[in-house]
């Protein structure tokens, strides 16, 4: 039996460099993006129920994301629709990953993990955190949004100080080196936990 580590953070944080960090360590690793992307792909198990839903949300065989984002701004309520379709497929896929698992530690790269009710799912939360400024700069600097865009996700996000005081751990992303020991200790402090249980 894996113990399950949920990782979660706000956008910028880098928690998906941090999440690549454990599975050099050894941890088996799950991604909630990967898996919506998995369930919204062409054959995914997504695909069927959305047709039903939003049948202009199909495009070629797959969900696509663009026509998810106009159908909820033109209709806000729509999102809990589609959440309700999507959040069991997620949460099954996540209970499929961990049972197959032979790790000793499985780690969950839940963005929106308090969000979304799922701390119950875990053993234990570390968190990811920069400074805001930091957070900001690094959002921007991919170029993919605007500063608008970015505060209206920020916005929609718990805050980043009260994840990391529900969290067992805090990992500061602000260089990679350490950033990297921070990860090798809550990988030794959960394998002494699990020598010694």
């Amino acid at each position: 039996m894996s113990f399950v580590l949920g990782l979660t953070g706000s956008i910028g944080m880098g928690k998906s460099t941090t999440a690549a960090m454990f599975a050099d360590e050894g941890c088996d690793l799950w991604d909630a993006d990967a898996a919506v992307h998995r369930l919204y792909a062409e054959g995914g198990a997504a695909v069927a129920p959305m047709q039903d839903a939003f049948p202009q949300a199909v495009v070629d065989g797959a969900v696509s994301r663009a026509r998810l984002k106009e159908i909820i701004s033109e209709d806000p309520a729509a999102l809990r629709r589609i959440e309700a379709i999507v959040h069991p497929l997620v949460a099954e896929d996540r209970a499929k990953f961990i049972a197959g698992s032979t790790a000793d530690i499985v780690v969950l790269d839940i963005p929106l993990l308090f969000e979304t009710g799922n701390e119950a799912q875990v053993d234990a939360i570390a968190c990811v955190i920069v400074p805001p400024e930091e957070q900001r700069a690094r959002v921007m600097d991919r170029g993919t949004m605007t500063e608008a865009q970015f505060e209206a996700i920020r916005d929609k996000q718990m805050p980043a100080e009260e994840k990391c005081r529900r969290s067992d751990y805090v990992i500061k992303t602000d260089t990679l080196e350490a950033a990297r020991k921070q990860v090798q200790d809550v990988v030794s402090d959960i394998r002494s936990k699990l020598a010694n249980a």
